[in-house]
């Protein structure tokens, strides 16, 4: 029986080729888009489970109430160590130290290159579970050897074995390779970790770190990673440890009132963002957002295939009129209605399979991805098999309970006549199609706006010609006043300068400033950057108020310069003059200038000091002169500091590329998405040119009377093509309200926002009756350019 009923489906799928090809066409697109979906929603969820202990790893994290909100990061003082060991250590397996990963300088031989890493703590490739391909974990228990990744050892030592090699960190400090380890995938946090030196070497290096940062409670700038012990809740463990700063801390750290917890390793990527110390999520909005849309692409198709089905119930009325006369029960007319579903859905099964696996390369593109199809796992074909049949019963499930229905005595008589009320359902099924469709594309219009938006903003600086490098070594600040004069000589430059932090970040933060009128219970918190006299000229900043440093003047020593949101924050009305009490010093501000967004263009600009220090900076940023191109400036500014710092990889990065990687998240969605709505604007669309289709074949006499009584080509489109333009339209005005509430709820994550615009509903909606009018023209001007000879012939 099932033979036959394959038979009867490849039949009808042979005579009838368009709507066959409308119909597997929209089934392989939307089980396309679900699969690449379920591959991106599956690595996000995976995330971080690459490590086996993932379920009882977690980070140590920390809240302040600073400026009267609470802000919450990762970053916690050295001390912290030797306290939670005496008081909690039997509440863990491991307790691991480490610095944040930046980028540092690994030569070995003529080899220099520059990758990014961490001092970290003995413990840490045992916690982490990394997997060795050389050496063991036990490397970093000695202070003189270091683990290496795949990728870095290559680059180092080619196809030699790198084991016992020596390699240089930082032109600083020589360690022996005690062991390479297999490269963290990219769904994991620690994926940028492509070295670990011993945590034993770093805490000894310096001497501010053993005579001040050691006992500093104040100072956070490390990170704590724990695995609790195998007895131990996580949650009773991180209310334990919650006050055992604010217990030792100081006066400073008692007005901020810090308090300690566990962020679960498996809460680390989908669940990072914090609001007033509240976790209000983190990238799970997009993995939610993703997998409804998923979803959604996917009844679209398989709304195609009933409204299909459906429409062509009359065509198929006598078959199943015939069937039924002749001793079919309606349970074989549903197996037999299945079969047809179950048969297209398997073969649009296999062209989605096909369908993917060529455009996976270009959405791992876009979505910053490593994913693959587990060809080899059992999983994956039996979910394959499951996704296939579901689709197929799901798409099939309408049809053939509706066409298994009809009554024979009224189809073989010819009374049968599917009626008004039959049109209802594939009337609410288009509707419910292009409410999705314009759903989307509101939302993806939306998020391109928010994007240019932000990217819009004063930024109150110049990023066009500035480039910045960041020094591993001290060998270009040793010999900076060289290295200007060298490059404004050159003509390659206008100006040079040093900074503590690039223009487009902010790596230091300090509290504990007076000034006059300050409340004596505030908790202050200002980004602060250490420069040299020319940044400003070097980076272009735009002045409120008062001046610029000054080389010549050597009391800038004790100035300050402050923006904007400082002068507000502090509530100075005339800032200019004004004495702040900071590191134990007196200073007095001689000018303000105006905002600069230096972190998130989407958040409000954090409050800024900049002040002169003779201190290492870490960073030194350059002025192309505008008369010189930028490839033949960066080879002039790379001889001189290869001259300077011939042991430091030059690398630099020009402002405005920096910038425009804060928007990386965001567009990378907005791609997404785009994709997305034009994929359910196709499916759509398919299935409205076959209902095109349909209708003009069901009203073919009509036309043809229509035509013979002196109608026009443009009366016959008009009447052929209002019902649709009619059902978009309710469509628009379901999806409007929807698309608005959802786009709501979406800024709510940005403090910095585009407003809700009418002409992007003005837009879509023209846009939505055009695609419509488009798709439906064809069939409605080929059905009225008809001979109507043909069509009444018989009559």
């Amino acid at each position: 029986m099932l033979n036959t009923y394959l038979k009867i489906a490849l039949r009808y799928l042979r005579k009838n080729k368009t709507h066959a090809f409308i119909n597997i066409g929209g089934l392989s697109v939307g089980m396309a888009v679900a699969m690449l979906i379920g591959l991106w929603v599956w690595n996000e969820l995976s995330f971080n489970k690459y490590h086996q202990n993932y379920n009882r790893i977690a980070q140590v994290m920390q809240q302040k109430t600073l400026d009267g909100k609470v802000s919450t990061g990762g970053v916690i003082p050295m001390p912290l160590n030797a306290a939670m060991r005496e008081s909690y250590g039997s509440d863990f397996k491991y307790i691991v130290m480490s610095t944040l990963t930046w980028d540092h300088i690994l030569s070995a031989g003529d080899n220099k290159i520059t990758y990014a890493g961490n001092y970290i703590s003995a413990d840490a490739p045992e916690m982490f579970s990394l997997r060795m391909l050389k050496g063991t974990r036990n490397a970093l228990k000695g202070p003189s050897s270091m683990l290496l990744s795949q990728t870095v050892a290559k680059a180092l030592f080619g196809d030699a074995d790198p084991m016992g090699k020596v390699v240089k960190l930082d032109n600083k400090v020589t360690f022996l390779v005690g062991g390479v380890y297999e490269d963290l995938p990219r769904n994991t946090t620690l994926h940028d970790v492509a070295f670990m030196a011993p945590w034993d070497y770093f805490a000894t290096s310096e001497d501010w770190i053993v005579n001040r940062a050691a006992a500093d409670w104040n100072d956070d700038f490390l990170q704590m990673y724990v695995q609790v012990a195998d007895h131990a809740d996580l949650a009773k463990v991180s209310a334990k440890i919650r006050n055992i700063k604010a217990e030792r801390a100081g006066r400073a750290n008692a007005l901020a009132k810090p308090e300690l917890f566990l962020q679960p390793m498996s809460r680390w990527h989908l669940y990072m963002e914090f609001k007033d110390g509240v976790n209000v999520g983190g990238a799970i909005q997009y993995v939610w957002l993703f997998g409804i849309i998923g979803i959604a692409v996917l009844l679209l198709a398989c709304i195609n295939f009933m409204n299909l089905q459906t429409a062509r119930s009359e065509k198929r009325a006598k078959e199943v009129g015939i069937r039924k006369a002749i001793g079919s029960f309606r349970a074989q007319l549903i197996y037999q209605f299945y079969c047809e579903s179950m048969l297209t859905a398997i073969l649009a099964f296999v062209l989605a399979l096909l369908l993917v696996v060529l455009v996976l390369p270009f959405f791992n593109n876009i979505a910053d991805k490593d994913m693959h199809i587990l060809w080899s796992s059992p999983w994956f074909w039996g979910s394959c098999i499951g996704f296939a049949l579901l689709t197929g019963l799901l798409a099939g499930s309408y049809p053939a309970l509706y066409l298994s229905s009809f009554q024979p005595v009224k189809v073989l008589k010819g009374t049968f006549r599917a009626g008004r009320l039959a049109a209802i359902p594939r009337k609410v099924l288009v509707v419910v199609q292009f409410a999705v469709s314009v759903i989307l594309i509101i939302g993806t219009i939306m998020v391109f706006k928010q994007i240019r938006f932000a990217q819009n903003r004063p930024v109150g600086y110049s990023r066009e010609g500035l480039i910045t490098i960041e020094t591993a070594t001290n060998d270009l600040h040793n010999h900076f006043e060289a290295v200007r004069a060298d490059l404004l000589r050159s003509g390659a430059i206008t100006a040079v300068s040093e900074s503590s932090s690039p223009a487009t970040g902010v790596n230091n933060y300090r509290g504990g400033l007076e000034w006059k009128g300050k409340d004596p219970a505030m908790t202050d918190n200002f980004a602060n950057i250490r420069v040299t006299s020319e940044y400003g000229k070097t980076i272009g900043w735009q002045f409120a108020a008062g001046r610029d440093f000054s080389r010549q003047l050597l009391t800038d020593s004790t100035s300050l310069i402050v923006n904007e949101a400082a002068v507000k924050y502090m509530g100075l009305n005339d800032p200019v003059g004004e004495i702040v009490r900071f590191r134990n010093r007196d200073y007095h501000i001689i000018g303000v200038i105006k905002d600069m967004v230096m972190q998130s263009p989407y958040e409000p600009v954090k409050q800024t000091i900049f002040y002169i220090t003779p201190e290492d900076f870490g960073y030194v940023n350059f002025r192309i002169s505008p008369n010189v191109s930028a490839h033949t400036a960066v080879d002039k500014i790379a001889a001189v500091c290869k001259t300077y710092a011939p042991a430091m990889p030059f690398t630099y990065k020009f402002a405005d590329e920096q910038y425009a990687r804060k928007f990386n998240a965001e567009e990378r969605i907005g791609k997404l998405a785009t994709c997305f709505a034009i994929l359910a604007i196709f499916i759509s669309c398919l299935g409205l040119f076959g209902m095109a289709a349909f209708m003009a074949e069901q009203r073919f006499k009509e036309i043809g009377v229509r035509k013979v009584m002196g109608a026009s080509v443009f009366n016959l489109w008009s009447l052929l093509s209002k019902d649709f333009v009619v059902l978009v339209m309710i469509a628009f005005c379901i999806a409007v309200p929807v698309a608005y509430y959802g786009m709501s709820a979406w800024l709510q994550h940005y403090q910095y926002r585009a407003p809700m615009s009418w002409w992007i509903f003005a837009v879509t909606g023209l846009g939505a009756i055009a695609i419509t009018l488009l798709t439906v023209s064809y069939q409605g001007i080929k059905a009225a350019l008809m001979n109507p000879v043909k069509s009444l012939r018989l009559e």
